[in-house]
């Protein structure tokens, strides 16, 4: 981890050329790498040398966009993954497996959602959802024998829940596992999560990190602060012999780097989850703004939010950003210096009327995607959530009449102005 103020990280950190080696970071567009002689590529194969082979597992940009990451973050290791999702998938499969259970906050993306209620079940591993404005007690009440891990959101898209970390990493930790923490929204630059007693934190680099709708991509990044042999019996996947590679023990070999290393040398070698390159330097060329960025996003989207909540047309605005929020107080002791630009809303008369109000917009655009330079809108009900009944989407924050607003970068008065001709025609 280097010393840098955040500004210089999403700058500098992570690629450093050396005299004469190009000042941008390369793009190494290629599947495999050669070596002089057979014993080299064996003992990379062994995980007895680091190094590259085969770009499914590890690949010199990826890498070095990891790096940044991870010092962003303040961890301790990180590898790209090719979505959010594979990263949110990889961070629960690489310690969990058939007949174990997590704790998951309810308020997360549908997804998500999706993937720890539905498709990881059908693997063998059960979900237990909590309200994430739970009591303690409740809290501990959600754990089994079995439970390896707890789950949640920095900020809930699209329900702007602003998890209480410590609350849920106590807990995590009197029950001997690590908290998981989706920093997506927030992103480093307004939470960094290991700070209030998370240990692995995960992004849809998607979303912000990128910034531009370029390209997808995800990422996974470990404290080192969570002791696996501190609890081997409930970890054996790290903590016990891999015998695909003749016996290693990760935590025994890599130490703080046992979980990233198992990641990538087990989970990336048998699923292949593994971002391309060719993205993984678009997402870097996007980190180096995302310190002048968010500031902004924020900015914008408080003048939104302030704007929409005093229009007769708005039935409700959501904004932890905003005085008076439910969440203010939480998002001023974890993000004091904003949350996000993401901000929801609903419209007097209903799913129809948030219909007409966002079919009347003309800048602002309807899209599946959210967090970047443009300001758009959706309906999560109709879209991303729309594979949730009634009672899952109350449980996620959802409502009806719900319409989450990706506040961009744009000039706010022309955001404004096209919110305000888009509500004339309600």
């Amino acid at each position: 981890m280097s010393n840098y103020k955040m500004e210089t990280k999403c700058i500098q950190s992570g690629y450093t050329p050396k005299n004469g080696e190009p000042r941008v970071l390369p793009i190494y567009q290629s599947t495999t790498f050669k070596y002089e002689d057979s014993d080299a590529m064996g003992r990379l194969f062994d995980l007895e040398d680091s190094g590259y082979f085969y770009t499914r597992l590890q690949n010199p940009t990826n890498d070095a966009v990891a790096a940044k990451i991870c010092d962003m973050e303040g961890g301790v290791a990180a590898m790209l993954t090719s979505s959010g999702q594979a990263a949110n998938f990889y961070a629960i499969m690489n310690i969990a497996e058939a007949g174990d259970h997590i704790v998951c906050s309810s308020a997360v993306y549908g997804g998500t959602y999706n993937l720890y209620a539905h498709t990881i079940r059908k693997m063998g591993i059960s979900a237990t959802f909590i309200d994430p404005d739970c009591s303690e007690e409740e809290l501990d009440a959600a754990f089994q024998e079995n439970t390896k891990a707890v789950v949640g959101e920095t900020i809930a898209n699209p329900a702007l829940t602003v998890l209480d970390i410590e609350k849920f990493a106590k807990a995590a930790h009197a029950h001997g596992v690590p908290l998981i923490i989706d920093n997506t929204f927030a992103t480093p630059i307004n939470c960094r999560p290991f700070e209030w007693g998370a240990d692995i934190v995960t992004h849809s680099t998607t979303k912000y990190m990128d910034g531009h709708a370029s390209c997808v991509g995800g990422c996974i990044v470990d404290s080192g602060n969570f002791d696996w042999d501190a609890h081997a019996e409930k970890f054996p996947g790290l903590t016990t012999p891999d015998m695909t590679y003749h016996g290693l023990v990760y935590t025994e070999r890599f130490g703080k780097g046992a979980f990233i290393t198992k990641a990538t040398a087990q989970m990336m070698r048998d699923l292949g989850s593994i971002q391309a390159p060719q993205n993984a330097f678009l997402l870097n060329i996007g980190l180096e703004t995302l310190h002048l960025r968010m500031p902004r996003h924020c900015e914008n989207a408080l003048k939104a939010a302030e704007y929409l909540k005093n229009h007769e047309k708005v039935a409700w605005v959501s904004c932890p950003m905003l005085e008076g929020d439910k969440y203010y107080d939480l998002a001023q002791k974890y993000m004091p210096n904003g949350t996000c630009g993401v901000i929801t809303f609903g419209v007097r008369g209903g799913r129809e009327a948030c219909v007409k109000m966002m079919d009347s917009l003309k800048m602002i655009a309807i899209v599946t995607h959210v967090a970047d330079a443009r300001s758009c809108v959706l309906h999560p009900a109709s879209h991303t959530h729309r594979q949730m009944n009634e009672q899952e989407l109350i449980e996620a924050g959802v409502q009806p009449d719900l319409i989450r607003f990706s506040v961009g970068i744009e000039n706010i008065d022309d955001i404004i102005s096209d919110l305000e001709q888009a509500l004339e025609q309600v």
